[in-house]
């Protein structure tokens, strides 16, 4: 980690980004939902359990990634092997016939594609160097939204020729091209033996959430990430099946709105960073929670295309913004001796949203199964009722997190 910072490094590690968000958009956010719901006539329930059921084997494994990744120093390797997995897993979606085979591979392409984010995080302090962590961060992220907008235009004219089975394998191969600078180009600076003590990775995980108990103020807020996260992620399983089937967007309109709610939520990211430094945390955070506010309501009550195309830049505008918010609160209130372990929790919290969120709007839309496009608005209203219920807890920690942060900062 000594010397100069290496500029081809940092761009491969950066373009990584670029590759997983293709991934990320183009199967999760579009294609496979509405292949399962739409192409093979499955309920929403199917895409719910595959999709939070790969998420609760990441959070179950994830800690055991981690202790793989610093004990051994050895990121190329794995990060490279769960890549080629889930590229070759997504390539073969396209083929499957019967959507149990789909969903089995998209568990598979999810996990691994998910799983690998442990190794590639990990690489980013070797990578850096003596530059500024948080700046080698933001050009990933930029060229992750930047990716996602990239992916869907490319991938665009083969499902207009084949249908949506035919997104699966360039969204693949895109995946994999923009992967292999990382491969090549980002080493290990100092690999040591191969040694793992997985119980040692539990145990540390179950000291970091027992610490954490010690934080009333830190705890509570993550219960608010959890709850607002619930929403965000769900959202993002799933606008593409609401749009198709509430609102009637075709394939280019879908397309548009993503590209559309995505160059929101880059512009929303650097506008709650600014409003992070000039107003602080708990306004922006309030903001950002207003705005999803907006956004759901919004959805509930658009009944055609007009009202719903606010929808786009409101729901990218608070999920750009919900990141950046929060981790700045969570930077305010952890102790910096503490701080990566209350990371390690704030991931968790992410993780598991992402097991709860969609698998509720699944059950939802399950049990009003015969009202038509109803088991849509009543599954975008329960998200409402998380959002308010969000907002309500967070107007009970504003003077507590404030308060918090300057006893730290003493």
């Amino acid at each position: 980690m000594n010397g100069r910072p290496d500029k081809r490094a940092i761009a491969s590690w950066a373009f990584y980004d670029f590759a997983n968000t293709i991934f990320s958009m183009n199967v999760i956010s579009l294609y496979f939902a509405l292949w399962v719901t739409v192409d093979h006539g499955g309920q929403d329930i199917l895409y719910s359990i595959a999709l939070s059921g790969s998420m609760l084997a990441v959070a179950i494994s994830a800690p055991v990634f981690g202790t793989i990744s610093d004990q051994t120093g050895k990121r190329r390797l794995p990060l490279t092997l769960l890549t080629i997995v889930s590229v070759l897993t997504t390539a073969l979606i396209g083929q499957a016939e019967q959507l149990w085979v789909g969903l089995l591979l998209f568990v598979i392409a999810n996990y691994c594609y998910q799983s690998a984010l442990v190794f590639y995080n990990g690489m980013l302090p070797s990578v850096a160097r003596q530059s500024n962590v948080g700046m080698i961060s933001g050009y990933g992220v930029a060229l992750g939204y930047i990716g996602s907008i990239a992916g869907l235009r490319l991938v665009e004219p083969f499902v207009t020729d084949g249908g949506r089975s035919a997104a699966f394998l360039p969204t693949a191969i895109l995946f994999l091209v923009f992967a292999i600078p990382c491969f090549l180009y980002v080493k290990d600076p100092n690999p040591k033996p191969f040694y793992v003590d997985i119980g040692q990775s539990f145990r540390t995980l179950k000291k970091t959430i027992t610490d954490a108990s010690d934080y009333h103020v830190l705890l509570k807020f993550f219960v608010v990430h959890f709850l607002i996260l619930d929403v965000v992620n769900t959202i993002i399983a799933f606008m593409s099946v609401y749009a198709h089937k509430v609102i009637g967007f075709d394939g280019k309109q879908i397309t548009s709105f993503l590209i559309l709610s995505t160059v929101f939520a880059m512009l929303g990211s650097l506008v709650i960073g600014w409003l992070v430094k000039h107003k602080g945390t708990v306004f922006s955070y309030g903001l950002v929670l207003w705005i999803w506010l907006a956004a759901l309501s919004l959805i509930v009550l658009s009944s055609g295309e007009t009202l719903f195309w606010m929808v786009g830049p409101l729901a990218g505008a608070g999920m750009g913004g919900v990141w950046v918010a929060s981790r700045a609160i969570v930077v305010e209130l952890s102790p910096p001796e503490k701080i990566g372990e209350f990371f390690g929790i704030y991931s968790l919290a992410g993780k598991m949203a992402s097991i709860v969120g969609p698998l509720l709007w699944g059950s939802v839309v399950w049990l009003f199964q015969d009202t038509q496009t109803l088991k849509y608005r009543a599954a975008v209203g329960t998200l409402l009722l998380i959002a308010v219920a969000t907002k309500l807890l967070f107007n009970t920690l504003k003077k507590q997190i404030q308060t918090n942060s300057a006893q730290i900062e003493q």
